[in-house]
C-alpha cells in the first residue's frame, strides 16, 4: 500500500516544517536555472476596452503565473534542482532516480543532467507521450509501470536499493517543497498586496511551498487548492484532518494527468494543514473550457492539470474568499497536440 511507503519514507527525511529561510536560500541556487515567470493581468472579452458588450471592471482582478514557460514547461524544475543541489558528489556519482507521470520526471532529467549524474525514471504506461519523449530527450531511461501511483513509488525503492541511486520525490521531500515555494516569493515581490493565491494540488509539493512562503512571509492573503472532482483526495484529506487514499483507476480517469496522485505525501499534508485555508474541485468539462479560455483569451497554454486554477476563477467563484487581486498559478503546459486541438476546437463552451 501507498501509505506503507510513505511509512518507510518518513524514517528517511526530517518531518520537520520548511522555513521561510529555506525557501529563500532555494531562491539563490535556482537563479540563472529557473525562469522566473511574470505576472499576466487576465482581462475577460466582455470587459476589454472597446467591447460591444463593455461592462465595469471587477472589483477583483485576476492574473495568472505561468509556469508554462519554464524551460521544461512547469514548474516541477524548481524543486527537482533544488533537491539535486542539495545532494552531495558522490551522492550524485551514483546516479538519481525518481517516480512521475511526466512534469517532475523532466525536471529531474533536466536537472540531473546538469549535474552530469545519470538519471532513472520510473512512469506510468499511461503518462502522455509528449512527456515520456521529452524525458528521455533529457538523457533520462526510462522505466515503465502501471498506472498507480503506488507502484511506481515501490519500483524506485527497490532500484534504488540495487543500485544504490539517491531518490529525488515529486512532492514528499522539504528541498522539494523549498523549490516549490519560490513560485510563491515571486508572487509576492510581484504583487505584495495579493489577497488570494490558486494553486494545483497533486501529491502537494507546490501548494506547501507556495503556502508556506506566503504565509511565512506574513502576507495576509488566502491561499486554495484547487484539484480535480475525480482526484479529489486532497479536499477529502484536508476537510477529514487525516490522508485518504483514493483508488487509482479513479484518478487516473482525470484528464488532467499531472494531479493523479492517490494520496499527498505525509510531509505535504502537515504543510497544507498549517497554511492553507481551503481546498475545491473542478469538473472535466470546467477544466477543458479553462484551457480553451486560456488560450484564446490570456495567450498562455496551459495542460490541464494547470487549468485548473483559471477554472476555479472562472465557475466557483462564489465559493473563493472575496478578492480584489487574485493570483491562479498555472502550473504547465505540457500538452499533447491531440487534446490541445480537440479542446480548442470544441463547440458550445461553458459560460462563466
Amino acid at each position: 500500500m501507498e501509505a506503507d511507503l510513505f511509512a518507510n519514507q518518513r524514517l528517511r527525511i526530517n518531518i520537520s516544517m520548511v522555513t521561510l529561510d529555506d525557501i529563500k536560500s532555494a531562491q539563490q541556487r535556482l537563479r540563472g536555472i529557473a525562469a522566473r515567470t511574470p505576472l499576466v493581468r487576465y482581462y475577460p472579452p466582455s470587459q476589454k476596452i472597446g467591447s460591444s458588450k463593455s461592462k465595469p471592471m471587477p472589483s477583483g482582478a485576476l492574473w495568472l503565473k505561468p509556469e508554462s514557460l519554464q524551460p521544461i514547461g512547469s514548474f516541477k524544475l524548481r524543486g527537482a534542482y533544488n533537491k539535486i543541489a542539495s545532494l552531495s558528489d558522490s551522492e550524485r556519482a551514483c546516479g538519481v532516480i525518481s517516480y512521475s507521470s511526466g512534469n517532475h520526471a523532466q525536471g529531474v532529467a533536466y536537472a540531473a543532467r546538469a549535474f552530469g549524474a545519470k538519471c532513472v525514471m520510473v512512469m506510468p504506461r499511461n503518462a502522455p507521450k509528449i512527456k515520456v519523449d521529452s524525458t528521455a530527450a533529457l538523457g533520462a531511461e526510462i522505466v515503465t509501470v502501471g498506472p498507480a501511483s503506488a507502484e511506481r513509488m515501490q519500483k524506485a525503492e527497490e532500484l534504488a536499493a540495487r543500485h544504490g541511486y539517491a531518490i529525488v520525490p515529486p512532492y514528499n521531500d522539504p528541498f522539494i517543497i523549498a523549490g516549490q515555494g519560490t513560485v510563491g516569493l515571486e508572487i509576492l515581490e510581484d504583487c505584495p498586496d495579493v489577497d488570494l493565491v490558486l494553486v494545483p494540488v497533486g501529491g502537494g509539493g507546490l501548494i506547501s511551498g507556495v503556502a508556506s512562503a506566503i504565509k511565512l512571509s506574513g502576507s495576509k492573503a488566502k491561499v486554495i487548492g484547487v484539484e480535480p472532482e475525480l482526484a479529489n483526495d486532497a479536499q477529502q484529506s484536508f476537510q477529514r484532518g487525516e490522508i485518504v487514499q483514493l483508488p487509482p483507476e479513479r484518478v487516473s480517469s482525470t484528464l488532467a494527468d499531472g494531479l493523479r496522485t492517490q494520496s499527498v505525501g505525509p510531509l505535504n499534508f502537515e504543510h497544507i494543514r498549517g497554511f492553507v485555508d481551503d481546498i475545491l474541485t473542478v469538473t472535466e468539462d470546467e477544466i477543458r473550457t479553462a484551457m480553451r479560455r486560456a488560450i484564446l483569451e490570456a495567450r498562455i497554454v496551459a495542460e490541464p492539470s494547470g487549468a485548473v486554477t483559471f477554472a476555479a476563477w472562472l465557475f466557483h467563484r462564489k465559493e473563493l474568499p472575496s478578492s480584489t487581486k487574485t493570483v491562479a498559478v498555472v502550473s504547465g503546459g505540457n500538452v499533447e497536440p491531440h487534446l490541445l486541438a480537440e479542446v480548442l476546437t470544441e463547440s458550445n463552451p461553458q459560460s462563466a
